[in-house]
């Protein structure tokens, strides 16, 4: 790995774990394992530094809803990216940052945090249309309200498991979101008969 990819995957763990103002370049460098010149060579001090981390952390998010871009019937991918592991006690590396006082106050880094939501928004209600056209949905359903529903289980599945201290609030969150479209999933096919 070349000592950029180093710094910026360190940057984005330090800001997962402890948060900007707790991230010096200093400890970012130790954990890079990377000397002083090869930071400043590559980015002109912490901000830039930041950006890069969390776009590369915001890529990594939308990438983890691919699984919602398969060809399978559209409740199915949407169990199956609810159904991913997840640390719920790590929290969620974009989501986390929206709780950092530096990062919400900063318009380009919580602008790349808002963006890769406004992604994988949009995704889910692709997705959820796609279910609403097949049937697997009732048609009265609001899919951006649905995705933005799913998306909030999610990142308070985190929360929850966070204040909690267990993963187990994250795992109920899941399949009770999935309990739900069952039953919406039910409703439909009812209807139709």
């Amino acid at each position: 790995m070349r000592s950029r990819e180093k710094l910026t995957h360190a940057m984005a763990d330090l800001l997962w774990e402890d948060g900007y103002a707790a991230t010096s370049p200093k400890r970012v460098l130790t954990r890079a394992g990377v000397g002083q010149g090869s930071m400043y060579h590559y980015f002109s001090g912490k901000h830039e530094l930041a950006v890069e981390a969390i776009r590369e952390l915001a890529d990594q998010y939308v990438e983890n809803s691919s699984v919602l871009d398969e060809d399978a019937p559209p409740l199915d991918r949407i169990s199956r990216y609810l159904m991913q592991p997840r640390p719920g006690l790590r929290g969620c590396k974009v989501g986390r940052l929206t709780q950092d006082p530096q990062v919400f106050a900063d318009d380009e880094m919580i602008g790349l945090v808002a963006g890769a939501f406004d992604v994988a928004l949009s995704k889910w209600t692709k997705v959820i249309d796609e279910a609403i056209a097949c049937g697997e949905l009732p048609a009265e359903t609001n899919s951006t309200q649905l995705a933005m529903t799913l998306a909030s289980v999610l990142q308070g599945g985190y929360v929850l498991a966070r204040a909690y201290r267990s993963q187990k609030p994250m795992d109920e969150a899941i399949a009770g979101a999935i309990s739900l479209l069952n039953t919406a999933k039910s409703q439909a096919a009812a209807s139709t008969e």
